[in-house]
């Protein structure tokens, strides 16, 4: 997936990518989200409309953590999202995001895990890890 820009400040497109969207297939809510550096990070829940979204079954929810990552250029933001069974290389992820949602990906969370390991505990600031 590539990057969508649009025509909003920061705090609009993070208002946006945290809003409530309900459409004719699903419902999807964000429950919690946290802003590291230019990570996003949020824990959402869909809500199957219709067979079919994420092989869920109508009324089934499933939860997921997202990564938003936000970038400026000239007067535009933009964002590529990822989700947690993608592994997105960035870490910064809140560890109590890893307790709210069923595991995706274990390696991802490991690296979850080290990554605040290795900071002080009054450093919050964080992007991209490298491999």
């Amino acid at each position: 997936m590539g990057w969508t820009f649009v025509r909003m400040t920061r705090d609009q497109l993070i208002r946006e990518l945290t809003a409530t969207e309900d459409t004719e297939r699903s419902r999807s809510e964000v429950i919690d989200h946290t802003l590291v550096g230019n990570v996003l990070w949020s824990v959402v829940r869909i809500t199957a409309k219709q067979a079919g979204v994420l092989g869920l079954a109508p009324g089934e929810p499933a939860i997921l953590i997202g990564c938003h990552l936000l970038e400026s250029e000239g007067h535009e933001w933009g964002y590529k999202s990822l989700v947690e069974a993608e592994h997105p290389y960035y870490y910064s992820c809140p560890l109590r995001y890893l307790d709210m949602v069923p595991q995706r990906c274990a390696t991802w969370r490991a690296r979850v895990h080290a990554f605040h390991q290795q900071r002080p505990a009054s450093n919050t600031a964080g992007d991209a890890a490298t491999e």
